[in-house]
């Protein structure tokens, strides 16, 4: 969980494309005979912050430079020595990134060497992709993956359809094939206008894009209105935020189609439409995108539970065969801290933990590390890290 940087060895990565290394050489070649410096994420000092690579099912290669700079200094050296060592370069594009951030990319771009967007083929369409579009970098396992979420979708033409966080339109347009309608919604405008000139481009109609925040744009079109049947999720590795998952509890459409790149936050959202939105998951199929590493991609479909045919059983814990201080033995301490810190990522306390098993009645004994004195003042959990211990207790089964 660091963010050092380890030199690559003679070849670069293992499951790298060979041009896309020979990008990154020729770059650090560059930088080395122009004494062009490397940034440093701690002094945020420093030209060059990375080297983002694209490359086309046809060949056709984009050298992404993110520099913390405007203006890169000899960079007519710097085209001249990637059109040598990658003969199927098609650009090359300075991405400015001068914040302070761990962020990859920068929003200004300024095209240095040929075309500013590429094309490439995709489920039978078209889709030309920017810099800072989403873009799956498997085309052969994506395919397999977007035909995955398009079955579990169970699309009859009649369907309108919801794809939050839609990127370049990749999903929208496959669902679109054979939906009513689909709104897309994406908070990069870079990839919205990708994704609708992509639409144009296939000739599909029967979609809207829209640029925004998911969390922020569903909840409104939801207030004024707008019942999808089924709605897709494709979130970034942080999953879905909660607002969006409120939202999607309140309209309650048919079936939500999840495609994930993080197990862990996939199973943390799943758990929250489940127990609170009244879904099931019926349906998961991981997808091995990232050849020779542990990192997936999956889908996973939610089914809304029909109201005729299933009821919420309530039993109060006086019924069962268990005492409360049996209850509490389910998990210890740092069975829950490390659970917490697995699945959100977040840190916690045992003065946290014992705060919220006080508040759902499963905690009588006093906290051993209690202020003495009545008049001291108590650090209380935060919101976020209480709903991470609570997703914890009901993982062991210590609370319903």
């Amino acid at each position: 969980r660091s963010h050092d940087l380890i030199a690559l060895p003679e070849g670069g990565c293992a499951i790298q494309r060979g041009d896309a290394n020979r990008a990154v050489e020729a770059v650090i070649a560059w930088m080395r005979a122009q004494g062009v410096s490397a940034y440093d994420e701690r002094t945020h000092r420093g030209i060059i912050r990375h080297v983002v690579t694209r490359a086309t099912r046809k060949g056709g290669v984009m050298t992404v430079i993110v520099a913390n700079a405007k203006k890169l200094p000899h960079e007519a050296e710097l085209i001249a020595q990637l059109k040598a060592a990658v003969p199927q370069l098609e650009s090359v594009v300075l991405s400015i990134n001068d914040r302070p951030t761990n962020v990859i990319l920068g929003t200004q771009l300024r095209t240095l060497y040929g075309k500013p967007s590429m094309t490439d083929t995709l489920c039978g369409l078209i889709f030309r992709v920017s810099p800072l579009s989403f873009f799956q970098v498997n085309p052969e396992q994506t395919e397999k993956l977007y035909a995955l979420a398009l079955e579990f979708a169970q699309l009859d033409g009649t369907q309108h359809v919801v794809d939050a966080y839609c990127g370049a339109g990749t999903i929208s347009l496959l669902l679109a094939q054979h939906a009513k309608s689909v709104l897309g919604v994406e908070i990069v405008p870079e990839a919205i206008a990708d994704a609708k000139a992509n639409a144009a481009r296939n000739g599909i109609e029967n979609v809207e894009f829209i640029c925004g925040a998911a969390e922020e744009i569903l909840p409104a079109h939801l207030r004024e209105g707008l019942r999808p049947d089924v709605v897709v999720v494709d979130p970034p590795r942080k999953g879905c935020d909660e607002a969006l998952l409120r939202a999607l509890i309140e309209v309650a459409p048919q079936r939500i189609v999840y495609v994930s790149c993080n197990p862990a936050t996939l199973a943390r959202d799943a758990g929250i439409l489940t127990r609170e939105g009244g879904y099931v998951a019926e349906r998961v199929q991981s997808v091995d995108m990232f050849c020779w590493t542990g990192g997936v991609e999956t889908v996973m479909l939610l089914s809304k539970l029909s109201d005729a045919r299933h009821i919420d059983i309530h039993v109060d814990m006086n019924e069962l065969d268990v005492t409360p201080a049996e209850s509490q033995t389910a998990a210890t301490y740092d069975d829950i801290k490390a659970y917490v810190r697995e699945h959100s990522g977040l840190t916690v306390s045992t003065l946290y933990i014992a705060q919220v098993k006080r508040k759902y009645g499963i905690l009588s004994r006093e906290c051993y590390n209690k202020a003495k004195s009545e008049e001291a003042k108590q650090p209380q959990c935060p919101a976020d890290k209480e709903r991470a211990i609570a997703e914890a207790l009901r993982f062991y089964g210590m609370i319903a």
